[in-house]
């Protein structure tokens, strides 16, 4: 699409200009103090761009610098984009959402549940009620991750070569058949857990359309919203674009990883949820299809009701995290929050603790990016960086009472 940049004053959708510039003021040191390499920040209101600051470097050292048309890994923040994959396809009659999971991929036909026992030897019994696609969109199905390290069925995972992502290799399809070898931590619908389980949507995608998921994403979701650099790897003509990935030290500072030039070939494990590449500018349109209820510039994705329908608390009972879900890592704080079909739901701002309307939707990822969408306000916000990991530093919740302080 066309260049990055601030559409309006700010003042004409209702923000204050010189408040929204102590977003950059506070933001800015991260970068001078080596917290972070550097950053982009990009707020919109009723469409426009108010707001769009970038500082410090993609590549500190080169010092090529944090441009509007950078490429980041966005990491989780591929899970809303697979979560819509998924409902583009329920809409379509293909599926539904109390499907068990066994009816599009077999092996999760005999799942079984953790009850007890270390690694080597666990106790397990046949799970009572089956994974089923509502599961897997709200992280209730009992699928872990390794990287947690929190659980026996973690180390499972661990065991089997999965901590983050799959064993060298490995494709999609057999990743998801092992997942389905291996112990639910709870019986599904009963708790939330952060997991894998967006990953077996990617194939779940892949097997109800009949599509590989880098040519379902592509065909269905980014090249109608005009999202052009977005996808699971870059060209060589991109590269220089490409951000570097820092990770923190033990004194918090960024310090580069070399990912062995992963990102310019093709994965033979297609992430759904974890593994897509982005720029500011692809994934501010994906914020203002959802805000606008499913449509962007004539193309519709999505109904409105079924925006709604995803972006509002699903968890038993109107639960938040914090009651429901298992005290682990995630990418927003617990408390006052729920979760949709692909997405953390602000419940109760109050409880919340940081500036926030509810029913405004969420989630980020694990290099310390960010976005979240408000109704209420018709606002958007993306934040980009390349720090792992995500609770390095409290950049989420600065963030939000930057934003919303800004507001007139």
């Amino acid at each position: 699409m066309g260049e990055l940049k601030v559409t309006c004053d700010p003042e004409d959708v209702g923000f204050d200009s010189a408040r929204l510039r102590r977003i950059d003021a506070h933001f800015a040191p991260y970068v001078d103090d080596g917290r972070l390499p550097g950053w982009l920040a990009l707020v919109s209101r009723r469409g426009e761009i108010a707001h769009l600051s970038a500082y410090g470097s993609r590549d500190v050292a080169s010092g090529a610098p944090v441009e509007p048309d950078t490429l980041f890994r966005i990491y989780s923040m591929s899970k809303p984009i697979t979560s819509v994959a998924v409902m583009m396809l329920y809409e379509e009659g293909l599926l539904e959402l109390t499907d068990p999971v066994s009816r599009h991929l077999p092996a999760f036909a005999d799942v079984r549940v953790y009850e007890k026992g270390p690694a080597f030897s666990p106790v397990t019994r046949p799970a009572a009620e089956p994974v089923r696609v509502w599961h897997l969109l709200t992280h209730t199905s009992g699928l872990v991750y390794g990287f947690q390290h929190v659980s026996v069925v973690d180390e499972l995972y661990r065991r089997a070569g999965f901590d983050r992502g799959a064993p060298r290799g490995m494709g999609l399809a057999e990743a998801v058949d092992r997942w389905a070898e291996l112990p639910l931590l709870f019986e599904p619908g009963t708790q939330w857990n952060y997991s894998v389980a967006t990953d077996v949507l990617g194939r779940l995608v892949e097997v109800v359309s009949g599509r590989p998921l880098d040519e379902f994403l592509s065909e269905r979701i980014f090249r109608p919203l005009g999202m052009d650099d977005t996808g699971f790897w870059i060209d060589g003509e991109r590269a220089g674009r490409m951000a570097t990935l820092y990770s923190a030290d033990r004194h918090r500072r960024a310090v580069p990883m070399d990912t062995r030039g992963a990102e310019l070939r093709r994965p033979s494990f297609l992430s759904g949820g974890g593994g897509l590449i982005s720029t500011a500018g692809d994934y501010h349109r994906f914020t203002q299809m959802l805000l606008r209820g499913g449509e962007l510039d004539g193309v519709r994705l999505l109904g409105p009701r079924t925006v709604a329908y995803m972006t509002r608390n699903h968890l038993p009972g109107g639960a938040d995290l914090e009651e429901f879900g298992r005290p682990v890592f995630a990418e927003v704080p617990y408390a006052g929050v729920g979760f949709g079909l692909g997405f953390a739901v602000v419940r109760d701002a109050a409880r919340h603790r940081t500036l926030s309307s509810a029913g405004e939707f969420s989630w980020g990822g694990a290099a310390s990016t960010a976005f979240w969408v408000d109704p209420a306000e018709e606002l958007t916000v993306v934040f980009m960086t390349q720090l792992l990991p995500s609770d390095t530093h409290p950049i989420r919740s600065r963030l939000r009472q930057l934003v919303y302080q800004a507001l007139l």
